[in-house]
């Protein structure tokens, strides 16, 4: 049997598991991530790869980004300020002398999705993550696509309305600013609703408050509008969504299919599906060890 680490690095907490080949998780640890140190992180994350015992193909790693995934550096995460142009594949290597490979979350989750999950037998997943942002992922063939410089799939800044909603650094309209948790929650507090998350937003919509009901059709049609966008570039066998609000918002992704097929070819509606995905919060850490399985055979085969 073959073992791989996967890692899931956050804002908070850091998550390192030990993988099989056949994907199941044997074992995971969890510690706060040092957002000003990395070397320190890198420390642990050592520590606990030593304790599980078992000599391991590789290491893959998801780190909020932006990130060069070409040369394996996290540029500038918000969350992570002291990790800022660090060369994390590097170092990582250099402490446990063990192959590292980084990538994008979303990336990761797609590929696990593809290999083993929502998308298994199917040749182009598109993936996307409606949660505190939106992110998204497409796998052809079981393989990430990263684009000429790694930037594929960096949707949140997708303009779609003009002179529409903005959040933090995005650009006014963009689809993250429209359609993700946090800016459902954002846009019903700035009308006046007392809300903590997005799932309240949808229920007082569903209760007849007009205010949330307005908002909560805009992050339907617009995110519908930019699949259809993503269906007449991509043509992708299936549309996989994950995170929070398109997981625990009942009807979410219902709603957001039948959108959908009303802005294609008529032709080609019956070809529109949107899934669930399906491995939760370990999505991230399967793909990590998808990674590196990836590259280690394709390295022994070259």
């Amino acid at each position: 049997m073959k073992y791989a680490v996967g890692i899931d690095v956050g804002g908070t907490n850091t998550r390192v598991a030990l993988i099989d080949e056949n994907y199941e998780v044997i074992e995971q640890k969890q510690f706060s991530t040092n957002a000003e140190d990395p070397e320190k992180t890198l420390d642990e994350i050592k520590a606990v790869i030593d304790s599980f015992g078992y000599q391991v193909e590789g290491i893959g790693i998801s780190c909020p980004g932006p990130l060069d995934l070409i040369q394996g550096v996290v540029l500038t995460p918000p969350n992570l300020p002291g990790w800022h142009y660090f060369e994390l594949t590097k170092c990582l290597a250099e402490k446990t002398g063990i192959a590292v490979f980084l990538e994008n979350d979303a990336n990761l989750a797609c590929l696990a999705e593809a290999v083993i999950g929502a998308g298994k037998g199917k040749d182009y997943v598109q993936f996307l993550t409606i949660s505190t942002g939106v992110g998204a992922g497409f796998c052809v063939n079981q393989m990430i696509y990263r684009g000429a410089k790694g930037f594929a799939q960096e949707v949140a800044n997708a303009i779609l309305w003009k002179d529409g909603p903005s959040q933090g650094d995005l650009k006014k309209g963009s689809i993250e600013s429209i359609s993700s948790g946090t800016a459902i929650t954002k846009r019903a507090k700035e009308a006046g609703l007392s809300v903590i998350h997005a799932g309240e937003v949808w229920q007082m919509a569903q209760d007849g408050n007009s205010s949330a009901a307005e908002i909560m059709e805009d992050a339907y049609e617009y995110l519908s509008s930019f699949l259809g966008i993503l269906y007449g570039v991509l043509d992708p066998d299936i549309f996989v969504l994950g995170g929070s609000v398109a997981l625990k918002i009942p009807g979410f992704i219902e709603e957001v299919e039948q959108r959908v097929k009303t802005k294609v070819y008529t032709a080609l509606k019956d070809n529109v599906h949107v899934v669930s995905a399906v491995l939760g919060e370990d999505s991230g850490l399967i793909g990590a060890a998808c990674l590196v399985f990836q590259n280690k055979y394709s390295m022994k085969t070259q």
